[in-house]
């Protein structure tokens, strides 16, 4: 399995930042009406149990907001991924469908909160490490321009920035030709249910995309 830490930067501003890992081969596909149903259903369980003004304040969003502000990052100019998400759901906007990667992420993000990035292993290479971008990095975005991620939380391995809570670049994004990936899960507020979520990505990822030769690690 790809090695994964995270830098003594990231823990100097939150000693809580933990990542959740899962490596798995995969078959990636469109996704199907039922995994398309289950999305569906976790959004309208959402759109049912919170309003938009309380997302800020959901201890796992409030607690990357916070390490961003600590780190010089404007967490609303530069939503974690997982808030931007449940945002567009609250304002009715509705979701685009990409593959079943991407969309298991999304009911990962929708249930836990927590910002989630799946990438490419083959355009990797470990170990990889969260740790802070510098002044002047940026990397093209998927579905976007450059992103300027100076002083944004960012996985790296020995070629580059690939990742962030907010956005990924285009050198790891999941196409329908990628046969392994790492899945990440975002978390400055410990470990606590990451078990859990990563029990549930396995679940979801053997479910819809025939995933097997699965590892898991939680990194502290």
């Amino acid at each position: 399995m790809i090695q994964a830490k995270i830098s003594e930067d990231i823990k100097a501003v939150c000693p809580n930042a933990t990542l959740g890992c899962i490596q798995a081969k995969v078959k990636v596909k469109n996704s199907d009406k039922e995994l398309l149903d289950e999305l569906d259903k976790c959004a309208k369980e959402l759109e049912a149990n919170l309003k938009l003004e309380d997302v800020a304040s959901l201890p796992e969003i409030h607690n990357s907001r916070e390490v961003y502000k600590k780190l010089g990052k404007a967490p609303s100019k530069y939503r974690v991924s997982s808030e931007a998400l449940i945002r567009r759901i609250l304002q009715g906007k509705g979701l685009y469908h990409i593959n079943n990667i991407v969309e298991i992420n999304n009911i990962l993000s929708i249930k836990s909160h927590f910002s989630v990035g799946s990438y490419n292993v083959k355009n990797i290479e470990s170990p990889i490490c969260l740790n802070v971008g510098q002044e002047g990095q940026s990397y093209k975005g998927i579905g976007k321009a450059e992103v300027n991620i100076a002083n944004l939380p960012v996985l790296s391995d020995s070629i580059s920035t690939f990742g962030s809570p907010t956005s990924d670049s285009e050198r790891a994004m999941i196409t329908n030709d990628v046969e392994e990936i790492v899945m990440c899960i975002y978390s400055f507020s410990g470990d606590e249910g990451l078990n859990e979520y990563l029990e549930l990505a396995k679940e979801l990822l053997i479910k819809y995309a025939d995933a097997d030769d699965i590892s898991i690690q939680i990194v502290k």
